[in-house]
């Protein structure tokens, strides 16, 4: 036989056997996408007969040993692939092999065809067909590249396995396939009770959202890195916990989708610190805010409205402020015992609430018995903390069963008193309702609480204590300001006194008529630099002085030289005063003034004007010359004397303003006391900071005889 001939002959033996392999063994045709491990591992396979000839030489084998089929086919392999050395060996194995069936497996050093020599990974096993064939199929790798895949393997195997982190993989119908032992921690369930499950069957505390993002990252294949999730385990049901999850697609090298793997952080502990940093830094806001809101001005309720503002929405749902009616009378103590006679100062609310009208209506008097927690607050001078409101707390809280019902059908859970002490007295109550707000109230929250509450405390008692000064100063300035307008010949006369609108101190402006001998007149209008009792008890001595020096008939300069001798005598008492006399029989009218702004005059059918008067400095210089003017003030005219609270402004010049103030003079003819309404309601402001005094005098024609 040629050798063409031998080897047409070999190949046409390998096709009858690769089908009858084919055939015995059932191999099914599966197609599979290549990249695979097999692919990895460049997997050979050789077929060998009982002889010992090569009957089958996959492409694989040629790669790995160099020798083409052409070359191979109908050799005998142990010629072929080994070294001398170790063909006795390998002849045992293959006669073991091929007569009882024992397979082998090993390394194994094979000669290729470049004349190297290369370890080589068998598998070798028996193969029969029906007819009593015998074959041996070896199943061989690169002994190098097997190591490495399995290394890598272990490798993998064992990052699993021992890492802190919580790793899953997920098919693509997002179930469970592998889990490793720290997820199994985390989720507190063995591996077992995951495989074949969703996240949602295992975790039924994790909302949808989990799973949603899940889908999400499998289908765009756009990983989710440290995405935070809440819920809760199995292993710890009672609390909440926070995981970082990232979740990210698998492909194989073809970009085939496998599924999603995911990274599992338990990070509770952390997530938990935040919220207490973020619950520091609110608070320290809080009370910042406070500092700036609270205590604006002397007002009592308006800063308990300050107070209940600050801690709506961000400490309570509704906030109550109340005082001890005691206390706003002037009669503290530094503990407060028995009932409790509350004044409400102040509600506020963070919405609709029916809570609200519960409270105590701002304004009015509530007594509350020893039981209720809100005397309990002020008689024990401390917090009172109900994190949980139950239906036998509302009688406690509420001021009556109808409140208490309301409260209830509002949702009251959760309730907080704190006491308003200043200077270590005790002033009232700050009462805090959570209703909205799923959180109790909790001993952070009490600290928080107390602190604004203290601070806002300080406030309350400023302004209680500018109240009762405020109350003694008006009340002084009353007494002393004439009450009643006197009968005067041949004058009418209308005056004023208006606190200052933005702080409603009482200052030292007033005003005074005064009948002299001769059917005379003296006007006055003063204004003593100051405010509250003292500048009001000033006034009151320079109002005596001026009516005992007006009663001499002086020129009006020389009154005010003796005011000013008086003034200096008066502890750091600066006065500005304007002093007019007037004469009916003569239709005359004498003034003076002491660093004061000038009376306007308003005579019928002539635009009104300020009189052009020399003027000096105020009273309480001393040494200054006073200069005396006199005019004509006929029947119908109109002198109008005031302080500079009624013209002065922070945001607007004096000439504007006194040109307004002229031109609200526009009838003389209007009753006097209409006129004092105008002036003061067109050029008030809520924003003024000094009182006003005002007197407006009219020429009347002498009575017959």
């Amino acid at each position: 036989m040629t050798a063409k001939g031998a080897s047409g002959t070999v190949h046409g033996r390998a096709e009858q056997i690769a089908e009858q392999i084919a055939e015995e063994i059932k191999i099914k045709d599966v197609s599979s996408a290549p990249g695979g491990l097999l692919d990895v591992l460049g997997v050979a396979a050789v077929v060998l007969d009982a002889e010992g000839r090569v009957v089958l030489w996959s492409p694989q084998a040629e790669a790995l040993f160099g020798y083409t089929a052409e070359e191979a086919l109908g050799q005998y392999a142990g010629r072929l692939l080994l070294e001398e050395k170790h063909l006795e060996q390998v002849l045992e194995l293959f006669a073991r092999l091929m007569g009882n069936g024992e397979s082998w497996a090993g390394g194994f050093p094979i000669r290729c065809k470049d004349g190297s020599t290369r370890m080589v990974e068998f598998r070798n096993m028996r193969l029969e067909n029906g007819r009593g064939g015998v074959y041996a199929l070896g199943i061989a790798s690169d002994q190098a590249t097997l190591r490495e895949v399995e290394r890598g393997l272990a490798l993998s195997v064992r990052l699993i396995e021992q890492s802190p982190i919580g790793l899953a993989v997920l098919d693509t119908d997002l179930r469970f396939v592998t889990v490793n032992p720290a997820l199994e921690r985390i989720n507190g369930l063995p591996a077992a009770e995951h495989i074949g499950r969703r996240p949602r069957e295992v975790m039924p505390h994790l909302g949808p959202e989990v799973e949603s993002a899940i889908r999400q990252v499998l289908r765009s294949g756009v990983p989710q890195l440290d995405q935070l999730v809440i819920g809760r385990t199995p292993a710890d049901p009672g609390h909440d916990h926070a995981w970082s999850v990232s979740p990210y697609r698998l492909e194989d090298p073809n970009r085939r989708v496998l599924g999603v793997a995911a990274s599992v952080v338990d990070v509770t502990e952390r997530h938990r610190a935040e919220i207490e940093a973020s619950r520091a830094r609110r608070r320290l806001t809080l009370i910042a805010d406070a500092t700036l809101r609270v205590g604006t001005t002397l007002d009592l309720e308006r800063t308990a409205r300050e107070l209940a503002g600050v801690c709506v929405p961000d400490l309570a749902d509704v906030a109550t402020v109340d005082a001890l009616d005691s206390a706003l009378q002037g009669h503290v103590a530094e503990k407060h015992e028995g009932p409790a006679l509350f004044r409400s100062l102040a509600v506020a609310a963070a919405g609709p609430t029916e809570a609200v009208r519960a409270a105590d209506p701002p304004g009015e008097l509530t007594v509350y018995d020893t039981d209720r927690l809100a005397a309990r607050c002020v008689n024990l001078c401390r917090p009172v903390r109900v994190p949980h409101v139950g239906r036998h707390d509302l009688r406690r809280i509420a001021r009556s069963p109808e409140a208490a019902e309301l409260l209830a059908r509002a949702g009251l859970h959760s309730y907080l008193a704190v006491p308003l002490t200043a200077r270590g007295e005790i002033l009232g109550v700050l009462c805090l309702l959570r209703i909205d707000t799923p959180e109790p109230f909790t001993h952070d929250d009490a600290v928080l609480a107390g602190e604004l509450a203290a601070r806002a405390a300080l406030s309350i008692d400023n302004a209680r204590w500018y109240r009762s000064q405020r109350h003694t100063a008006l009340a002084l300035q009353r007494h002393l300001l004439p009450q009643h307008p006197p009968h005067l010949t041949g004058l009418e006369v209308a005056g004023r006194y208006q606190p200052a609108e933005a702080t409603a101190e009482v200052g030292g402006d007033w005003f005074d008529a005064v009948p002299l001998a001769g059917d005379k007149t003296a006007l006055v209008v003063g204004d003593v630099m100051g405010s509250g009792v003292n500048a009001a008890a000033t006034m009151g001595q320079l109002r005596t002085a001026t009516r005992a020096f007006a009663d001499l008939d002086l020129a009006p300069a020389e009154v005010l030289e003796r005011l000013d001798h008086t003034s200096t005598r008066l502890e750091e008492a600066i006065i500005t005063c304007a002093y007019a006399v007037y004469d009916p029989h003569r239709a005359q009218c004498h003034v003076s003034l002491a660093g004061h702004l000038p009376p306007a005059l308003v005579r019928p059918g002539h635009a009104p004007r300020l009189l052009d008067l020399p003027t000096s400095a105020p009273l309480g210089v001393g040494g200054i010359p006073f200069r005396t003017t006199t005019f004509e003030l006929g029947p119908g005219d109109l002198l109008v004397l005031y302080t500079d609270g009624l013209v002065e402004t922070r945001d607007e010049p004096i000439d504007r303003r006194l040109e307004t103030f002229l031109g609200l003079l526009d009838d003389p003819k209007r009753p006097l006391e209409e006129t004092c309404d105008r002036l003061l309601h067109t050029l008030r402001r809520p924003d003024d900071h000094d009182d006003v005094a005002l007197l407006v005098a009219r020429a009347r024609p002498l009575p017959d005889g």
